[in-house]
């Protein structure tokens, strides 16, 4: 027997079952074919669940319990920054006056947003060491295309054409689909045998029809470029922009200034360094940060601030730039998560933001010591904030990655990235954040080594994974081709 609240919403539907009640309708009731074609109206009932306002919230409340999300448990999503998020942050964020703020408002009505806009972009300039921000990219992948555009703006306006990317086998996969969608040739080179940048393969590569070099730092196997000075200089050389992927700039806050180290461009994942949710594909922000050569190639508008008759400071937003790329989202982005990225920084302050890099460094070092006696570690060298272990040693005894991944879930933690970076084998990607305790960070510790002596000695037990979920194993082939979204009856 199923429990009550298993069952689809259609099916605790009840006819005559109301969930609220209307007052009487004062106005006279048109029929719908007097002013909407018949063509486009319905031939049947939409047929809408009936049902009463305490099983909407028990099966929607039921639902979220089966859903795994941050506020439940660990995440040690690699790559992906999955930390706790303040609930300070989601107050602030849900204010009237942020919420219900129309964006066709004129700049007079809405000066407190634009100050926090402003404020925030003076914010991530200090960060990241550079000149000039924008805030309106709405992700991460936004943000690299948006700033690919502008790389491009910048050499045409340089009277320079190249048509080349370079980027190391390490990168996100975004940044060869962004390169692609920019209209550039994408250039890959291997990492050398300690998973950094090769110069030689990079040096090879550096010529006239260098557009830009991208790199994520620390790179995806958590380890810091040791020699970005020399990867600046032979880029710079060449004429081309040296980008960061900011996905790792978690490991960086108040340690690093990407703009120090000769990058020329950065995207911020706001929704992740920040502390924004961002599972399921949103909402995400994408800052970008650059130097002052590339700043007037900027998408517009951007927040300005002048004096006003009385030198105090007004907000507006300023389209006069001749050389921008355009917008590249309608009005100021996506101030809801803004606002909470506003609110955490302001809340941490530079020396807590450090502290956010170094304890996230601390508990994934943590982890990498403990696991790296039953998993392999194919790239030993002093890891941050994230770390890739590879499960080739289970693979030979018949247990995959995928396997291993299923089987956490039974442990009501959520899998770590797997199978990515490309270059390692079984790959188990594992980000801790800063914001899992010492107690957390143990009991995923226990659940690991469980699964190797599982592997081990009870590898039936591991291949079916997940046993204890509420939806077990899928035929993932299917339901990515053949997919069945809509309920009938």
């Amino acid at each position: 027997m199923s429990l009550l609240y298993d069952k689809l919403i259609f099916e605790l539907s009840t006819p005559g079952t109301e969930g609220m009640s209307l007052p009487p309708q004062d106005v006279p009731e048109i029929e719908a074919s007097s002013v909407i074609p018949s063509g486009m109206l319905r031939k049947k009932d939409v047929g809408m669940p009936m049902v009463s306002e305490p099983e909407v919230m028990r099966h929607f409340v039921a639902l979220s319990l089966k859903n795994h999300h941050i506020d439940k448990g660990f995440y040690p999503l690699g790559s992906c920054t999955m930390k706790y998020n303040p609930k300070i942050n989601e107050k602030l964020a849900r204010l009237a006056r942020f919420v219900e703020a129309h964006p066709h408002y004129p700049d007079s009505l809405v000066q407190g947003t634009l100050r926090l806009l402003y404020e925030l972009e003076e914010m991530l300039k200090e960060i990241a060491g550079m000149d000039a921000v924008t805030l309106q990219p709405a992700a991460g992948a936004h943000g690299e295309f948006t700033a690919l555009l502008m790389i491009r703006a910048y050499h045409r306006h340089n009277n320079r054409k190249p048509a080349k990317v370079v980027l190391p086998d390490s990168a996100h996969g975004t940044n060869p689909a962004s390169v692609a969608m920019a209209g550039y040739e994408v250039i890959q080179i291997p990492s050398n045998s300690d998973g950094r940048v090769d110069l030689e393969k990079l040096a090879a590569v550096c010529n006239d029809d260098l557009a830009a070099f991208m790199l994520t730092n620390p790179n995806t196997l958590g380890l810091y470029e040791m020699e970005i000075k020399e990867i600046a200089n032979l880029v710079h050389k060449s004429g081309g922009i040296l980008y960061m992927d900011g996905a790792n700039l978690n490991a960086l806050l108040g340690i690093v200034r990407p703009g120090d180290s000769g990058f020329d461009i950065v995207h911020f994942n706001t929704h992740k360094t920040f502390s924004t949710p961002h599972g399921g594909g949103g909402p995400g922000a994408g800052a970008l940060g650059v130097k002052a050569g590339l700043a007037p190639f900027l998408p517009l508008p951007v927040v300005g601030r002048k004096a006003d008759h009385k030198g105090n400071p007004v907000y507006y937003l300023d389209y006069r730039r001749p050389l921008s790329i355009g917008p590249v989202h309608s009005f100021h982005g996506n101030v809801g998560n803004l606002v909470r990225a506003y609110c955490y920084i302001r809340q941490h302050g530079g020396s807590g933001l450090r502290e956010v890099s170094e304890t996230a460094i601390i508990n994934a070092t943590y982890l990498r010591e403990k696991l790296r006696q039953r998993y392999d570690l194919p790239y030993a060298g002093r890891s941050l904030h994230e770390f890739v272990l590879s499960g080739s040693r289970q693979k030979n005894l018949g247990v995959r990655t995928a396997d291993i991944a299923k089987r956490i879930l039974d442990f009501g933690v959520h899998a770590p990235t797997v199978y990515f970076p490309l270059i390692v084998p079984e790959a188990l990607m594992i980000e801790p954040t800063e914001t899992e305790s010492k107690a957390s960070l143990d009991n995923f510790v226990e659940i690991m080594l469980q699964i190797a002596d599982e592997v081990e000695n009870n590898p039936d037990l591991v291949r079916s994974a997940p046993n204890n979920t509420p939806v077990s194993r899928l035929d993932e082939a299917s339901a990515a081709r053949e997919p069945d979204v809509c309920y009938s009856k």
